[in-house]
C-alpha cells in the first residue's frame, strides 16, 4: 500500500497494512522521473556484470550501494541503490529506507522492498547545485523524526550519490547527538569531498534542534552523556 502526501510518499508492506502509519503532509509537489536519481550508469553496468559473472560462477557477489557507511547501530547511509546491491541490502535486514530523492522510486526498488518487507519514507528535496540550493528545513525535521523512531530501524538514509541531502540529514542528526560542529563538518566533507558545499555546511550549523530535543537519539551508541 502506498500513501502519498504532498513531498513524502510512504510504503507499507502488505502484511504491515493493519498496522497505524502517521504521515505529516508537506508542500504539495508533482514528482517527475528524471535519470539523474539512478547510480552512475556505467558503473552500475559494471557492478551488474561482475554480479552476472559471479553468479555464473556459482558465486554471490555483494556489492555495497556508492557511499555505503554505518552511521549509528541500526542505522545506514549511501547513494542510491542498484538492482547490484540488493544482495548487499539483504544482508543488513532493513525494515524501513529514508529515501531523499523527489523522483518515483524505480519499480526494481519498490520491488526489492515489496518482497523484503521494508517500508518506504520518501521525503522529495530537490538535489540542485549552488547557488540555486535550497534545503527545506520542515522537510529535514520530518525525515529526522524517521531516523530518530527505532522502530523504523535497521534503517537506510539514501539520496542520489549519497553526499549532500544525506549529508545534511546526517549532519543534522549528529547536532543531536551532541557533536561539535568541527567533527559533523569533517564527517560530512569525507563523502563530499571535492564537492563539498558551503551552504549545506552553513544549513546545519543553523539547523534547530530544539524541537526534536524531545527526539534525541536512544539508540546511539556514540551520544555524550
Amino acid at each position: 500500500m502506498k500513501l502519498e502526501m504532498g513531498k513524502q510518499t510512504v510504503t507499507v508492506p502488505e502484511e504491515a497494512e493493519t498496522e497505524e502509519v502517521m504521515v505529516t503532509a508537506a508542500e504539495p509537489r508533482a514528482p517527475s522521473y528524471s535519470s539523474s536519481c539512478k547510480v552512475d550508469g556505467e558503473a552500475a553496468a559494471a557492478a551488474a556484470a561482475e554480479v552476472a559473472m559471479a553468479r555464473e560462477g556459482g558465486e554471490e557477489l555483494v556489492v555495497p550501494p556508492l557511499n555505503f557507511a554505518m552511521v549509528d547501530h541500526g542505522v545506514f547511509r549511501s547513494g542510491f541503490p542498484d538492482t547490484a546491491n540488493f544482495s548487499f541490502l539483504e544482508t543488513l535486514e532493513l525494515r524501513s529506507i529514508l529515501c531523499l530523492c523527489p523522483e518515483p522510486y524505480p519499480e526494481a526498488n519498490t520491488e526489492f522492498l515489496r518482497s523484503h518487507g521494508i517500508m518506504l519514507f520518501q521525503f522529495g528535496i530537490d538535489g540542485r547545485k549552488e547557488p540555486f540550493v535550497n534545503i527545506p528545513e520542515d522537510t529535514i525535521r520530518e525525515a529526522l523524526k524517521v531516523v530518530l523512531d527505532i522502530r523504523n530501524h535497521p534503517l537506510l538514509i539514501h539520496c542520489k550519490r549519497g553526499k549532500h541531502r544525506t549529508g545534511c540529514v546526517v549532519g543534522c542528526l549528529r547536532k543531536l547527538q551532541r557533536w561539535c560542529l568541527s567533527s559533523i563538518f569533517d564527517e560530512y566533507q569525507r563523502f563530499a569531498a571535492a564537492k563539498t558545499r558551503v551552504s549545506d555546511q552553513r544549513f546545519m550549523e543553523l539547523f534547530d534542534i530544539s524541537s526534536l530535543k524531545h527526539l534525541s537519539p536512544s539508540f546511539s551508541c556514540s551520544k555524550s552523556s
